[in-house]
């Protein structure tokens, strides 16, 4: 999916905002995980196929990666398919004769290494994301995964006089941070998040993408007369509506609104920012603006109807691209835009928009061939591969790179256009990454959800994530983080 994803931490949320600048790019995310790790992270038992041996350094091989040892690879079977992955593979099983890498893709991502987490013998490699997406707090703070410094601090694979964190779009390195230097996490993707439509669609209407509430409603109301919802969403996993309402937030509030609520701040729910954002949204089901049946649907099923063209508008990450090409029709004019805002009063100009590193790797602590699976890793952040990567699934990759001689499709091109248009107006919200359970279960599913299925009104939904939030902020069982 990609669609929530999740994937970052405390020291990240320092100058990440103005680390995303214009030459950030696009990309993909994982999707919001449903599912919350927390026997996972137990410490497991012991491992009893034992640790590989460290083989020797070369230039070609500067992790000391063992050529004889397995290497085992588990990718979330997801919006960006496999075939990146398999690909990537088979470059690592060349440069490696001996080995033969176990590739397996998935999107029971939890139910299927949680308990290979609790015996100690996890894979080498993990693509974390998707709906059933490990809780990544809770993998840091129970000391589950390697410190990604070695591989960031290598040689990049087609330069060996560049570093691979010196190959990184800016920002990459910082999300995966929790506290302190250590790297616990690497997002391959580059996701910008937002309102994705048809351009065709709202030409038809002779409108142009609104920028205030108003110009929103207009619109809304000009497609129901045509026989069109204004908008559809994923109703079974609603945490897809905060990737344009998170950012409408910041907008108008100011960014800083959303660094309390990432902080777990009291009352940080309860300001008027929030207030507004959500009666605007909950305005979106009260005047019938958005397609029948949307709590029901899951989020190929909205997707679809979208695609379709039985609504305009629908919040999601750059993914949707890929994992929606084979109902998008051909002159659709695939187009994202940054949230709309309020109007003039909003802190943040029109084009502020959240785009982040997504689709999050990680290396197990307790893998057996941990220097294996970073090896993976540097071979997808060569050129090849990302340029490979980004003509399958129509999304750039965190290497700051490897877009020469590839036609842009249009979701690609667009995104790549809006971050344009936001410049340094690029916020980052930290919840789907540091809480996950409290993100997807509590905000998305009985906060947001509820309220826009209108069986909460605005305020008796934030009253209730923020009590979700407190909560949270006293459970001493998790390890929590803030924006320094």
């Amino acid at each position: 999916m990609g669609s929530t994803s999740a994937e970052n931490h405390g020291t990240e949320g320092v100058g990440r905002r103005d680390l995303i600048k214009r030459s950030a790019a696009l990309g993909l995310i994982s999707v919001p995980t449903m599912s919350f790790l927390s026997a996972c992270a137990s410490s497991g038992g012991d491992d009893t196929g034992g640790k590989a041996k460290a083989g020797k350094k070369t230039a070609k091989n500067p992790l000391g990666v063992n050529d004889t040892a397995g290497m085992e690879f588990v990718l979330f079977d997801g919006g960006f398919g496999k075939e990146y992955a398999e690909d990537a593979v088979k470059t690592y099983e060349k440069n490696f004769p001996e080995v033969k890498v176990k590739f397996s893709a998935t999107q029971k991502i939890q139910s299927t290494l949680q308990p290979r987490f609790n015996q100690g013998t996890p894979p080498d490699l993990i693509d974390n994301s998707g709906a059933e997406q490990m809780d990544m707090g809770v993998l840091v703070g129970k000391n589950q995964l390697a410190d990604l410094t070695p591989l960031l601090d290598a040689p990049s694979y087609d330069d060996p006089n560049k570093k691979v964190r010196d190959t990184l779009r800016p920002g990459i390195v910082e999300m995966g941070q929790f506290d302190g230097e250590k790297v616990w996490i690497f997002y391959y993707a580059y996701t910008v998040y937002g309102v994705w439509y048809s351009q065709k669609a709202l030409d038809s209407l002779d409108e142009q993408y609104p920028e205030t509430w108003d110009q929103m409603l207009a619109v809304c109301a000009k497609a129901k007369k045509e026989g069109m919802a204004g908008w559809t969403y994923a109703g079974k996993y609603p945490y897809y509506l905060p990737f344009s309402l998170y950012p409408m937030i910041g907008k108008v509030g100011g960014a800083e609104v959303l660094d309390a609520i990432d902080n777990l701040e009291p009352n940080a729910w309860k300001h008027p920012a929030v207030k507004a954002c959500f009666e605007a949204y909950y305005e979106l089901y009260k005047k019938g603006y958005v397609l029948k049946g949307t709590p029901g649907l899951d989020h190929i099923q909205s997707q679809t109807a979208w695609a379709q063209g039985k609504a305009l508008f629908i919040p999601n990450g750059s993914w949707v691209e890929n994992e929606s090409a084979n109902v998008i029709p051909k002159d659709f004019g695939l187009s994202v835009s940054a949230p709309t805002g309020l109007d003039s009063s909003d802190k943040m100009p029109f084009g502020t928009i959240w785009a982040s590193g997504g689709e999050p790797f990680i290396v197990p602590s307790k893998a057996k061939n941990a220097s294996g699976g970073m090896e993976q890793l540097r071979i997808m952040l060569s050129e090849a591969s990302s340029k490979n990567f980004t003509s399958k699934v129509k999304s750039l990759t965190a290497y700051n790179g490897g877009t020469d001689g590839i036609t842009l499709t249009p979701g690609l091109k667009s995104g790549v256009a809006a971050l344009d248009k936001a410049g340094q107006n690029v916020v980052n919200p930290r919840l789907q990454d540091w809480y996950v359970q409290l993100q997807k279960e509590k905000i998305g599913v009985s906060g947001l959800g509820e309220m826009m299925a209108g069986r909460l009104t605005p305020a008796e939904a934030i009253k209730k994530i923020q009590g979700f939030a407190d909560e949270a902020a006293k459970d001493d069982s998790i390890k929590h983080y803030k924006h320094q």
